[in-house]
């Protein structure tokens, strides 16, 4: 055995970005907060989805869950994985992943805009997650699941 110590490399290096001051700051913005209900107003062409609310999952989802759709400032969020390989094709292994979510209350102009989409985890190790992503995903999961069964309090400056 040598007898220089290597440090303790972690395998996974997770950071975690809290999305509820976020959603709460898109309410606070009187321009934004109103552009939050877009949704419920937005117009279904017959030929084409342009947006995810015109959508037949959202319709789905609107009949499986009537009381959340009878709050009109309920937040539906889509979540994106992102993983890359910082070093690019070179013979240093390691993995770089990214979480965002999409704020899909917004109209079309402005849910893919990046002041919209929201960074909510970064995740670093030496290889990509996979499989394994669900794990990583705890955080997250646990505060989604906090909105859904309390939910969040935030002021709305558009309604007041």
């Amino acid at each position: 055995m040598s007898a220089i110590r290597q440090k303790d490399v972690p395998r996974k290096s997770l950071w975690y970005l809290p999305i509820t001051p976020r959603l709460q700051r898109l309410y606070m913005s009187r321009k934004t907060a109103e552009h939050m209900t877009w949704h419920l107003k937005c117009r279904e062409d017959a030929n084409e989805v342009i947006h995810p609310a015109g959508s037949e999952a959202w319709k789905h989802f609107h009949e499986t869950h009537p009381t959340f759709v009878d709050e009109l400032r309920n937040v539906k969020l889509g979540i994106c994985t992102d993983d890359f390989n910082p070093f690019g094709c070179s013979t240093t292994p390691y993995s770089c992943s990214f979480v965002f979510l999409t704020v899909y209350n917004l109209p079309p102009e402005l849910c893919m805009k990046s002041e919209h989409i929201f960074l909510a985890m970064i995740i670093a190790g030496p290889k990509s997650l996979g499989k394994n992503i669900d794990v990583m995903l705890r955080p997250l999961i646990d505060e989604l699941k906090e909105f859904w069964t309390n939910g969040v309090e935030a002021y709305d400056s558009f309604r007041q």
